[in-house]
C-alpha cells in the first residue's frame, strides 16, 4: 500500500490542504506577534480560499 502525500489527489486537494495548514500557521504567527508573517499568511489563505470558491463555482455551471 502506497502512502499518498498531501495534495497528490489533484490541485483542489492540494489547495484545500494548503488553506488548512496556512490557517494554523497564521494563528501561530499572530500568537507570537509576527505581524508581517501573519499578514502574508492571511493573504495566502485568501488566495487559496478564492481558488477553491472559483473552482466549485465552475463545477456547478
Amino acid at each position: 500500500m502506497r502512502h499518498e502525500e498531501p495534495g497528490e489527489g489533484g490541485a483542489d486537494e492540494a489547495v484545500a490542504f494548503i488553506a488548512e495548514q496556512v490557517g494554523a500557521l497564521r494563528k501561530l504567527a499572530e500568537r507570537h506577534k509576527l505581524d508581517v508573517l501573519h499578514y502574508l499568511l492571511g493573504m495566502t489563505k485568501l488566495e487559496a480560499d478564492e481558488h477553491l470558491r472559483l473552482r466549485s463555482k465552475r463545477k456547478l455551471s
